[in-house]
């Protein structure tokens, strides 16, 4: 089959490759994709946006299946769009997507359905928020309510971290609209995991859980980011906590959306809190996870093309979905200012051609004059797969010292968790 994948980042750059190395699949269509992509899929420059022409093109090439990457175009209804056109998506509807869209939305939904998450009040006035959070104390989560590129999060330790953040996000519109309610949050004991899931609608299969790092500095320090490296599997998720989140998160989620008439089908993204008491909800994403992708995919045994035809089409079955031994882990290299700011044009020199265990994923570059610059927050994901996890990180990171930017900053301690 053809196969369109959408959008032009890491996690892109992830599902192209596998996409085509999957025996289903007998070429692949990246849209826009990145020149990073040439050699695995044939670019489209295209924007999602311009609903005609990417019809026109679809339809013109006989595509298969498009695979919905980002977050924004399944908020926005692309997937409504191109189903309206008889087209297979892996990609839930607009509707389903308000899990990521709006959290306001995925709590409400949680607390109805009896889904077990924190407890939470939504606010769109920085008096009334604030006068919340004293009552309540710290630590304290503020959420931005909308989408916010992984950086509308706060956990606050203190009461003056929390005023702070709802003055940035209410008081100055630190994320526009995104940022004009929030949710504000009990603060969860535990450790983190993502869960990512196969879904068709009906069905549900988990793929093996792997954990984020979300913070910019070792030592889980600074402000959040889009994710500076994961691994996989996570050992904090053992088979028994994947089975309960199973049975009283993913199963659940997708039946309360049923009933709320809303079809999800797609990739199912879980964050999920190791508590004391068993998995609770953090956040659900509409997508595939990134940095997560560039780890669980290389673990996949099974043909992807085939798995996400079976989520479009309502007919995924658990069989499908197998994983191989050892592990993966990837270093994201972000440029300079992130995450405030990103600094583009600098020169990236160092080997970035994929090899039999180890792909660098690209994120945030373009190409110039037969180089690689530079052109985004987070710029590469280096990923290797071992037969463990300390070989993983090691190939990692010998990578990562070989590969130079101005301003280049990664996190060093990249799995640690995992040997605790």
């Amino acid at each position: 089959m053809k196969v369109a994948v959408i959008g032009s980042g890491g996690r892109e750059h992830a599902l192209v490759w596998r996409l085509g190395i999957s025996p289903s699949v007998e070429k692949v269509y990246a849209i826009p994709g990145s020149s990073a992509m040439q050699d695995l899929a044939e670019v489209v420059s295209l924007d999602w946006e311009n609903t005609p022409a990417l019809l026109n093109f679809l339809k013109q090439e006989h595509i298969d299946l498009v695979v919905v990457g980002p977050e924004a175009p399944l908020v926005a209804g692309l997937t409504d769009t191109l189903e309206a056109e008889g087209m297979a998506v892996f990609g839930p509807s607009r509707i389903a997507a308000q899990l990521e869209g709006s959290k306001s939305f995925a709590k409400a939904l949680m607390k109805k359905y009896h889904i077990p998450t924190a407890d939470y009040e939504v606010f769109s006035t920085l008096q009334a928020a604030k006068e919340y959070v004293r009552q309540q104390g710290a630590p304290i989560v503020i959420k931005a309510d909308g989408l916010a590129a992984g950086k509308g999060v706060v956990v606050a330790m203190t009461l003056d971290e929390a005023l702070a953040a709802l003055d940035h996000m209410l008081g100055e519109d630190q994320f526009g609209e995104a940022g004009s309610r929030v949710v504000i949050e009990e603060f969860m004991e535990g450790e983190e995991a993502s869960l990512l899931a196969f879904a068709d609608g009906k069905t549900v299969v988990p793929m093996i859980a792997a954990q984020d790092h979300k913070r910019i500095f070792d030592g889980d320090k600074g402000p959040n980011t889009g994710g500076m490296g994961a691994y996989a599997p996570a050992p904090v998720a053992t088979p028994e906590i994947i089975e309960v989140a199973q049975k009283t998160i993913l199963e659940p989620v997708l039946s309360a959306l049923a009933a709320e008439g809303a079809t999800y089908k797609g990739c199912l993204y879980a964050g999920l809190m190791i508590t004391k008491n068993g998995p609770r909800v953090v956040e659900f994403n509409a997508r595939f996870g990134d940095p997560e992708t560039q780890v669980v995919l290389p673990l996949l045994e099974g043909d992807l093309g085939e798995i996400m035809m079976a989520c479009a089409k309502g007919n995924l079955t658990a069989d499908m979905v197998n994983w191989k031994s050892g592990s993966a882990a990837c270093v994201i290299m972000a440029s300079a200012g992130y995450p405030e700011t990103s600094h583009t044009g600098d020169v990236i020199t160092g080997n970035l051609d994929f090899t039999t265990d180890s792909y660098v994923f690209h994120s945030g570059t373009t190409f110039v004059d037969n180089h690689y610059e530079t052109n985004g927050g987070r710029v590469l994901g280096i990923t290797t797969v071992k037969e463990n996890l300390q070989d993983c990180l090691k190939g990692c990171y010998d990578r990562v010292m070989q590969i130079k930017f101005n301003g280049a900053q990664y996190r060093t301690d990249i799995g640690q968790k995992a040997f605790k």
